[in-house]
């Protein structure tokens, strides 16, 4: 039997996931790693901790019964915007990676958009500027880590997003690189002629010596150096969204999923060419089978999607495990009248508002437990359905369904009161692991498993259809009152419609 190893290396865990020929998650092994906060506003990881993480998982899978017939290939997908700046010769780490949800750069944002740099960088990155993405991070890194700087002009130290490190660790130190999904999330990266952009390195001073080899993301990069999967092909590599978008199938302009991770991000396909938006939200390229043009996609970012649900764990305790978090919230019929804003990073698209800060509004003295993770459930179909009217206002036509995935796709409230914010059907597919499908999908196109996207479209299977239920009377009331919530947070929106 031919199978294919996913490492889906993500925010709070790593995971490796082994697939058939025929799309069947046969193995997963998964290790949460530790989040750092030295500071307000400021996350970071241990790049060793989560190489010993994805390493450990890796070797769990390599060893299920289902590999021992030989792994054909690994595709590598990843929580994108995340820096890590290591020693090229030795691979240690000189820092900490600056995690994607990290505001520490955020005043430097704020300079270069006063500067007028806004409308240039949107242009040639398809992104806003904002601390979400790497490049202010790797600036900060060159500035404020003793003898980053001088040694990053010389050639001694390797930047990458997460994908590159793990390259470079599979690869025991023989291959730099990265692919566009990832180097797209970047503000180096020109969108436009796919490659490096010299005006962004000179705008954010970053010596092009640092930078990882662009190679696509479908297609045999290297050989893996090390056990337990040492001579396995690596060929496939996408970030976490793209490859999602992959395994969903969303193969054609006009299709929309969303996945409902750490944050949650909606991506409408937009085809052969980068499109511009009306409603702040950002062209990004996707990943694509090999000697394939270019594709784009549209995407709105949400920063805190199920991470709302972690913070009631660790943060304020009242869960003791993530899935306990439903049965909470139906202990009451209705959020009782609150709501939660989970601006912990700042609110992402639409809105681009890094100065945001979360709340919660609408206590009364009949509020308990319940109503407060109702609330939190209910705050991320909120902005999905956020994100969703302004893809929809960008394609000037309301989309005719929703496909979703990730952890919190499995959620029967959330997805029902989902498809009764936006009006539309939520499709959850048979394969919710879509984001790691989506990493085989491009291995397996990489080594020649399959001979193209139809066949993978052919495999795509649903699940359950959630049908929308809420009036529209009761909609506009509900969408007018997390509106009056966001803006609370001292976001400055006119408008619901984007």
């Amino acid at each position: 039997m031919s199978v294919i190893v996913a490492i889906d290396q993500g925010t709070t865990s790593s995971r490796a996931i082994v697939f058939d020929a025929h799309g069947r998650a046969l193995r997963v092994a998964q290790r949460e790693f530790k989040q750092h906060y030295p500071r307000p506003g400021w996350v970071e990881h241990d790049p060793d901790e989560i190489w010993a993480a994805q390493l450990a998982v890796l070797a769990e899978a390599a060893a299920a019964p289902e590999c021992q017939g030989g792994i054909r290939a690994i595709g590598i997908t990843n929580q994108r915007e995340t820096a890590l700046l290591w020693d090229r010769a030795t691979g240690e780490p000189v820092c900490r990676a600056i995690v994607w949800q990290d505001r520490r750069t955020s005043k430097r944002c704020t300079e270069l958009r006063s500067r007028g740099h806004a409308e240039r960088i949107r242009s040639l990155t398809g992104l806003e500027i904002d601390a979400y993405f790497s490049a202010s991070k790797l600036e900060w890194m060159l500035n404020n880590t003793p003898g980053a700087r001088d040694r990053a002009g010389k050639g001694e130290l390797c930047f990458g997003t997460v994908d590159a490190w793990l390259v470079y660790k599979l690869t025991s130190g023989a291959v730099h690189a990265t692919d566009p999904t990832n180097a797209g999330r970047t503000m180096l990266f020109d969108i436009n002629t796919m490659a490096w952009s010299d005006e962004l390195l000179g705008l954010f001073a970053v010596p092009r010596e640092v930078l990882p080899t662009l190679v696509p993301s479908s297609g045999v990069i290297a050989e893996a150096a090390i056990d337990p999967v040492k001579g396995v092909p690596i060929a496939g590599i996408a970030g976490d969204q793209q490859a999602a978008m992959f395994g969903q199938a969303c193969f054609e302009p006009g299709l929309v999923k969303n996945t409902y991770g750490t944050g949650c991000f909606a991506l409408m396909h937009t085809g052969g060419e980068p499109k511009p938006s009306n409603n702040r939200l950002v062209a990004t390229p996707l990943a694509v089978p090999p000697d394939t043009a270019p594709e784009y996609a549209l995407e709105a970012s949400v920063f805190v999607g199920g991470a709302v649900v972690q913070w009631l764990r660790d943060g304020l305790g009242l869960i003791n495990e993530s899935a306990e978090v439903e049965a909470l919230a139906a202990t009451v019929e209705d959020n009782g009248g609150v709501y939660l804003v989970p601006a912990f990073s700042g609110l992402g698209a639409p809105y681009w508002d890094q100065d945001a800060r979360g709340l919660i509004c609408g206590l009364t003295r009949g509020s308990t437990a319940g109503h407060i993770a109702r609330a939190a459930i209910e705050s991320i179909a909120f902005q999905v359905a956020d994100a969703v009217d302004a893809i929809s206002s960008d394609a000037g036509r309301r989309l005719p369904e929703l496909r979703v995935d990730g952890g919190a796709s499995a959620n029967e409230t959330l997805m029902q009161f989902q498809a009764d914010l936006l009006g539309v059907p939520v499709v959850r597919p048979a394969e919710v692991e879509t984001t790691a499908w989506g990493a085989a999908c491009l291995a397996g196109l990489g080594v020649g498993l399959w001979k193209g996207r139809k066949t993978l479209a052919s495999q795509w299977k649903v699940d359950r259809r959630f049908e929308p239920q809420m009036s529209e009377a009761e909609r506009a009331e509900r969408r007018e009152a997390w509106f009056c919530a966001v803006r609370r947070t001292g976001s400055d929106i006119t408008t619901g419609n984007f």
